[in-house]
Formats: C-alpha cells, structure tokens, sequence
C-alpha cells in the first residue's frame, strides 16, 4: 500500500472518469444480462415437494406465501453438522434485513436445507436472524437443484453442480433457485445460479470492493478462509496501525 501513487485532485478526477466510463458500461451490460435473464425459457415444476416449517408442513406452493414469485436460498447445512455454513450464514447476513422489501415486488425469499428443523431453528436464533427457513429432509429438493449430492455421486467422480460436473469432498454446496407461481396454480422453476453466481446477492463483498485493499483474499488458503460465524469473530481491542 505504500507504494500506491499518489496524485493531485485534478489527476485523480481524470483517472477517477476514466473509470466511471468503464462502471457504465458494467452497469449498462448489468441490465441487459438482467433482460437475459428473464427471458430464460421455464421448466413447470410437476414434483411435489414438501418441507418441513415453523407452523408445520407446507409444499413448495405454500413457500410462495401468496405471492407470485419465490427465491430460495439453499443454505448448506447437512443433517449431521452441528451447525450452519459459515459461508451461507455470511450470505445470510447479508440477505436477512431484506426480506420485507422484496415482500412489495411481489417476492418472497425462503432458506432452505437438508438439516431437520430442530437444529435450524436454534441456529437461527442463535444468529438473530427473521427470514423463513425450512427443512428440506426427507425430500429431493437439494439433490434435483443441485446442491446436494450422495456419497455414491460423489464416489463416481463427481458432483452436478453449476451445470457441470466438480469434485466435492461433502455432501453440500450453496446455490439459489428461482420459482413463479401463476395463478392456475401451476409453478415454473425459471433460474438458478451456484458458484461465484451468488457474489451478486452478497452486498458486503461490493463494500469490500470499494476500498483499498479489496476482498485482500489472494493470499489465503481460499477465498473465503478469513470469514466466522459472525459470533466467532475475535474482539478487536484497539484500532489498527494508522487508523484514526
């Protein structure tokens, strides 16, 4: 960082313009993969589902909650772990606080994972989160959507995830699927994304790429190796050097 150049105001405006242009464009890009997006052909979604929630059993027409259009958030938690993803429970901050506003544009957001009610419902509280979260076990749900995979899946020589075949060492990874409900009752499984395809839900990251140092992950194990539960994190005691 102490080699950065360092310029007058005037120079940093010209640099900082020459960049907006670029940001523009990404932004104009943004929209039109986001028209894309939505003119993806649907699949009608013939399985019934059924999942297990705070007030019982609901099927995945219940999960739409009267609204006509559901993102589900598949949140990794095996049944036999003890607790949730750090990862997902890091996406999962970032999506809790929002749920009501997608609420006006006719959307509702739900977590969903293989673990049984009984551990996510503590881990919820645990992390001070609102939204919906229900339990998939005993369904295909996470396997037909690609999230979940069998010990014989992956004994074969991979897993089908992110429209490809990758080697897993676990049984779960994260992804996000999208459902319309049309008013004949019918639903259609429209979009999923995996992979480096959530960044764009995760709005701590486009913090981190505004500043300085960036995301600063090049040197860890994995990108993502320096993120806890956010009730695991050390205390700081004092500000670092230069700070203030």
């Amino acid at each position: 960082m102490q080699s950065h150049p360092v310029v007058t105001t005037e120079q940093w405006l010209e640099a900082r313009k020459a960049l907006l242009a670029k940001e523009k464009e990404l932004t104009r890009l943004r929209d039109e993969l986001g028209r894309q997006r939505r003119e993806l052909p649907w699949v009608e979604v013939e399985k019934r589902y059924v999942f297990d929630g705070p007030g019982g059993k609901e099927t995945l027409a219940d999960l739409f909650e009267g609204r006509g259009q559901l993102i589900v958030y598949h949140f990794m938690f095996d049944p036999e772990w003890r607790e949730g993803c750090k990862s997902c429970s890091f996406w999962a901050d970032n999506f809790n606080g929002i749920v009501v506003h997608l609420g006006q544009r006719d959307v509702t957001l739900v977590a969903v994972s293989r673990a049984p009610l009984a551990k996510l419902e503590p881990f919820k509280q645990r992390m001070g989160w609102s939204f919906k979260w229900v339990s998939s076990e005993g369904s295909d749900f996470n396997y037909d959507y690609g999230v979940s995979f069998t010990p014989e899946t992956r004994a074969a020589g991979g897993a089908p995830y992110n429209f490809g075949t990758q080697r897993f060492n676990g049984s779960e990874a994260p992804g996000i699927s999208v459902f319309l409900k049309e008013a004949d009752g019918a639903i259609y499984h429209t979009y999923s994304t995996y992979a480096r395809g959530l960044d764009m839900v995760n709005g701590a990251y486009h913090f981190l790429d505004l500043v300085p140092k960036g995301r600063d992950e090049e040197e860890l194990p994995y990108p993502m190796a320096w993120v806890r539960l956010k009730d695991r994190y050390p205390a700081r005691s004092a500000a670092p050097a230069g700070a203030g």
